[in-house]
């Protein structure tokens, strides 16, 4: 099997979420909620164990789809009026307690669930390698309306991710607006994961745009930088997965994190030699 045959699909896919999740990852950057991929992820994944224990369907059936993208808009609407009405607890806070406790509740549904063990570790590691044409094609249906959405909404969304209390007095319903950013932001997230696991998720969500942060500031500069350091990665990534028989998404997110650390150092340099001139 040629390389192009065996890695095409897998990097479709890493193309495609390199597209949506360094958009949102600027997003998540600028309102300081690192950690919402993880607890959306752990969310979708207690209303996907509860619906195999409820209908006894499998993870990927669209009874146990529509219980975690249903718990995804719950944890978006509890995420958008907490931030507004417990203004003394940051929102990050908010997210972490919450993580913590809906991943309680999914190790008891685990050990309470004939298959649960599997489901995590597809939820951890992901199938990159093994992605098929059906679940390209939904989740790029799924992450074009996604993206329409985060088009249409893109002004209310940049001015409460660059201040949310400007916004606020400027009279924008923050809670509304930050219920459809969490509302896409879960459906996006969720689809990832079945696509490509936890850690490279969060890895695509947080390194590009961490990249372009380093070199840029307007948000259209960001976008191209963290899209092309999204792209490099996936196909280095994926090369060195063919070339040593290793795990596609763990070496993805390698590369991503390598890159990172490349351009960090190379940053760091040029303030140095700028400095001394």
């Amino acid at each position: 099997m040629s390389i192009v045959a065996m890695l095409g699909l897998p990097l479709l896919a890493c193309l495609l979420l390199t597209v949506i999740l360094s958009y949102l990852g600027l997003h998540v950057l600028k309102r300081e909620v690192i950690f919402i991929d993880i607890a959306v992820a752990q969310i979708a994944a207690l209303g996907a164990i509860a619906a195999h224990m409820m209908f006894h369907v499998h993870g990927d059936s669209p009874q146990a789809l529509a219980c975690a993208v249903g718990a995804t808009l719950l944890a978006a609407a509890f995420f958008a009026v907490a931030r507004h009405r417990v203004s003394r607890l940051p929102i990050e806070a908010t997210i972490g307690i919450t993580y913590a406790i809906v991943a309680a509740g999914t190790l008891f549904l685990i050990g309470k669930s004939t298959c649960g063990h599997t489901h995590v570790q597809e939820m951890l590691a992901g199938s990159l390698l093994w992605v098929e044409w059906k679940d390209l094609v939904l989740t790029a249906i799924v992450f074009a309306i996604a993206g329409a959405g985060f088009i249409v909404c893109r002004r209310p969304f940049q001015e409460i991710s660059d201040n949310y209390e400007e916004a606020a007095n400027k009279g924008r319903n923050v809670i509304l607006w930050d219920f459809l950013f969490y509302a896409l932001c879960g459906l996006v997230i969720t689809f990832a994961v079945r696509l490509a696991g936890v850690v490279v998720v969060f890895c695509f969500l947080i390194i590009p745009a961490t990249t372009s942060a380093l070199f840029a500031k307007k948000w259209h500069v960001r976008l191209l930088i963290a899209w092309a350091a999204g792209t490099v990665a996936s196909i280095a990534g994926l090369l060195f997965c063919q070339w040593m028989d290793f795990s596609a998404g763990v070496s993805v997110a390698l590369f991503l994190g390598v890159l990172l650390t490349i351009l960090s150092i190379v940053k760091c340099t040029r303030q140095d030699r700028s400095r001394n001139e």
